[in-house]
């Protein structure tokens, strides 16, 4: 490289970090001199999770909907201005501009000097490995758990879903829109939901309207019912322990709540209270010089795939811009809070702002492919 060139190192192969590096390559590069962009993922492959709560079903959905190879999505540009490295960050040194990455293939470190970093390290699920709500783990791991929970869910004739949140509320009606009343009795389950509040989705506005979608799909909601523990029984079975004192014993045990980002790796200074990334309205990573954070890594204001694609934008325009001499501007995300909710594949519930949204269009918008069809066009950049 040239002595003046740029290095930018993105972190996180999912969908804030897989654009970013993308939109840097394709308008930035052109213009500054030896840029070169390193995008570090876990994963080799894209999980677009977005769609785990229907490829749980079996036979809905073929393993190329949900996961491609990022690398090929990347081949188009030139060699010395795009690297790949699957591995895991291990240390961020923001005096030094240095990250620490192992490598996974083998086994070895390898120390990046970057001019400009983005962590795009998402989040992952608290207290359990056996869900695939995120990608925990490489894509040879993440496929078998679903693999293996598909072969979970054909077994099963009761399924126990905890949390009802977004995830927790799609997964039941994913699977009750195949099981709970289905054409041949004996392939019907029962499916259950359990919310710690009173409503689902924490008592949104749209709760009543989810509630209805989902007594049509036959799903049992059970109300103000927390988890306290769950104990592994000699039969497969789970049993489960709510808050009150009553217990559930259930074939399979799906839990949806909790979130943890994954910033073990940054300094303790960088983070929130809640151990997410604190940024700026820049979205540039407060007390750490040229460093970005975008996606549910920063939670802001929550996880949302529209807001990580608004947050990945403007990230990556900031960067052009300070690569360019240019001044950075605020990141604009959406101007109204909007919740769209899948309940199974044929209809939703959903609002902008508190305008609440007609079940078609939530259906239209989100819950009919659950975006697996804009999925290639994110892998090869030709969204952005």
């Amino acid at each position: 490289m040239t002595t003046d060139s740029k290095t930018v190192v993105v972190l996180g192969g999912a969908y804030a970090g897989v654009q970013i590096a993308h939109r840097l390559l394709k308008y930035t590069q052109p213009h500054v001199n030896g840029l070169k962009v390193i995008l570090v993922s876990k994963n080799s492959h894209f999980y677009w999770n977005l769609a785990a709560v229907r490829a749980i079903v079996p036979g809905v959905l073929k393993p190329e909907q949900y996961a491609r190879p990022i690398a090929a999505g990347f081949a188009q540009y030139p060699k010395d201005s795009f690297e790949f490295i699957v591995g895991t960050a291990e240390n961020v040194d923001t005096a030094n501009q240095t990250v620490k990455v192992l490598v996974t293939e083998d086994g070895s470190e390898r120390e990046l000097v970057y001019d400009c970093l983005v962590v795009a390290t998402g989040t992952r699920n608290a207290g359990t490995t056996d869900v695939p709500w995120k990608n925990n783990g490489t894509h040879e791991e993440i496929t078998a758990l679903i693999a293996e929970t598909q072969e979970k869910v054909k077994a099963a004739k009761s399924i126990t879903v905890a949390g009802a949140g977004a995830t927790g509320v799609e997964t039941a009606a994913e699977l009750a829109f195949e099981y709970g009343n289905p054409k041949n009795p004996d392939d019907k389950k029962e499916i259950i939901l359990l919310s710690a509040d009173k409503e689902v989705l924490n008592g949104d506005s749209i709760a009543s309207n989810v509630t209805s979608e989902l007594k049509k799909l036959h799903v049992n909601i059970i109300p103000n019912s927390r988890v306290a523990n769950t104990t592994k029984c000699p039969d497969g079975k789970t049993e489960i322990v709510l808050d009150n004192g009553s217990n559930i014993v259930t074939d399979l045990y799906l839990p949806t709540m909790g979130m943890t980002p994954n910033t073990d790796f940054l300094p303790a200074a960088l983070l929130t209270e809640k151990k997410f990334v604190d940024v700026d309205v820049c979205y540039r990573v407060k007390g750490a010089g040229n460093v970005w954070a975008a996606g549910d890594v920063v939670w802001k204001p929550r996880g949302s795939f529209v807001l990580t694609d608004k947050q990945a934008a403007g990230v990556a325009k900031n960067i052009d811009a300070v690569l360019r001499g240019k001044n950075e501007t605020p990141v604009k995300t959406i101007p109204i809070d909007v919740l769209m909710v899948a309940t199974g594949r044929s209809r939703g519930a959903g609002r902008m702002g508190p305008v609440k949204a007609f079940s078609i269009m939530v259906y239209m918008i989100k819950g009919k492919t659950l975006g697996v069809d804009k999925f290639p066009a994110w892998v090869d950049g030709s969204s952005f």
